[in-house]
C-alpha cells in the first residue's frame, strides 16, 4: 500500500473556514428570520439562500480537492 503525505495547505484550510461562516450566517438568517437592512433598503431572504448555496457548494469543493 503506498502511503501518501498530505501537504499542508493553509490558503485552503482559511478559504474553507471563511466561506463556512459565511455559509452558516446565511442558514442562520434563514431559521431565524432575521432582517437585513442595507441604506434602508430591506435584503430578501432569497439573497441568504444564494448566500448559503455558493459557500457552500465552494466548502465541499475546497474540502474534496484537499483531499484528493
Amino acid at each position: 500500500m503506498i502511503e501518501r503525505e498530505q501537504d499542508v495547505k493553509p490558503f485552503t484550510i482559511a478559504a474553507i473556514t471563511i466561506f463556512g461562516f459565511v455559509a452558516i450566517g446565511h442558514l442562520l438568517r434563514l431559521v431565524f428570520g432575521w432582517t437585513v437592512v442595507v441604506n434602508g433598503i430591506q435584503i430578501p431572504m432569497w439573497a441568504s439562500v444564494a448566500g448559503l448555496v455558493v459557500p457552500g457548494g465552494l466548502v465541499c469543493m475546497l474540502w474534496r480537492e484537499s483531499r484528493s
